[in-house]
């Protein structure tokens, strides 16, 4: 009888280059808990992180300088022990002309996509097959604005490939759009397939494609909000159908939402408030594709950046990244409603978790 992997949860966060800014992590199934095995040096504010579990690399956005000496976007490889989580540097290369918030690996794991807020930009660097990350092979410009003044230009916050390798969607907060491509993985490319527009003001952030079903999701920063649309995967077209606050009703305090997850079985959908510091459930109507709210649950901490799901979905680890915790919550599959196990993870700034096997 083959002996199961253990389960890696990796963290990125904010960090200077002199301070540890990536953990590793051995993941209890059985508890949701976490337990630090290793922490690099040497980046500045890798928040945002994707993990090849099969070839055991890590893929972290940071930050550097280019030749004029100006702060620009980098992306950096890692290669992990499978047995003891200890992360080694494989390389570090230049992915675009201004910092970058988020990055994805395409689902052959030949391409790094990366997102830039301040550039208002997208683009594609190869994985080469020693698991470097290459030179940047395309560069997407946004353009456009909208209503409020973060808005004044684009920002591109985020990219997510739809299940089929074909169609990417960039979340653009400043120009309210969601700008669809269509993804050439042979040949390192992003091609502008289309756009679609959300409500003035809205600031669309991070997006999930339900699993089974023709729907997307994007979670609004700006507005508070989830809007969902049918996805037609061949034309690579969203069609939006409803909108639903994140927030309950009477709240009038500040509020940024940050991250957007659906349950494997596709029944569920999870986003976190910040400022409210929440989780919203939402219970998805199978035949509509409708929400519905099924509880705020607090996540014990400021600023829940981003969360994710167990590979069970027994659990959902949440990072707050003003509370400077990863705190689990045990996940009710048939209600989706979440309650705290009392497992923490005392890390500072911690932003976006990913869980893994290795090799």
């Amino acid at each position: 009888m083959e002996q199961q992997k253990p389960m890696f949860a990796f963290i990125g966060s904010y960090a200077e280059a002199n301070t540890p800014s990536i953990y590793s992590c051995a993941y209890d199934e059985k508890t949701g808990s976490l337990q630090l095995l290793h922490q690099v040096e040497g980046l500045k504010n890798p928040t945002f992180l994707e993990v090849h579990g099969e070839q055991a690399r890590l893929y972290a956005i940071t930050e550097s300088v280019n030749e004029e000496g100006h702060k620009c976007g980098a992306a950096a490889a890692f290669a992990i022990n499978p047995s003891t989580g200890e992360m080694s540097l494989i390389n570090k290369e230049i992915t675009l002309p201004a910092t970058t918030c988020h990055i994805a690996l395409d689902h052959t794991n030949a391409n790094a996509i990366v997102a830039s807020y301040h550039g208002g930009m997208v683009g594609v660097s190869p994985i080469l097959e020693d698991g470097r990350i290459g030179a940047t092979a395309d560069i997407k410009q946004h353009e456009g604005s909208s209503v409020l003044p973060v808005q004044s230009q684009p920002r591109a916050h985020s990219v997510f490939i739809d299940a089929n390798n074909r169609y990417a969607a960039a979340c653009d907060l400043g120009a309210d759009k969601l700008v669809i491509y269509k993804l050439d993985a042979e040949n390192h490319r992003l091609i502008p397939h289309g756009t679609t527009e959300v409500a003035p003001g809205s600031g669309p952030r991070h997006f999930a494609f339900h699993p089974s079903k023709p729907y997307g999701y994007v979670i609004n920063e700006l507005g508070s909000t989830v809007m969902a649309f049918h996805y037609d995967a061949e034309q690579g077209t969203l069609e939006h159908f409803h909108t639903i606050s994140t927030l309950p009703e009477g709240f009038e305090g500040e509020n940024g939402t940050a991250d957007i997850h659906i349950s494997n079985d596709g029944r569920f959908l999870y986003g976190s408030n910040r400022g409210h510091d929440s989780i919203v459930v939402y219970a998805i109507d199978e035949a509509t594709g409708k929400l519905q709210v099924v509880e705020y649950a607090s996540t014990l901490g400021g600023h829940p950046r981003n969360f994710g799901l167990s590979p069970d979905n027994r659990f959902v680890l949440v990072a707050n990244r003003d509370g400077n915790n990863i705190v689990t919550f045990a996940r009710d599959e048939a209600t989706g409603k979440l309650t705290a196990t009392g497992s923490e993870l005392s890390v500072s700034k911690p932003v976006c978790i990913k869980f893994s096997t290795l090799g």
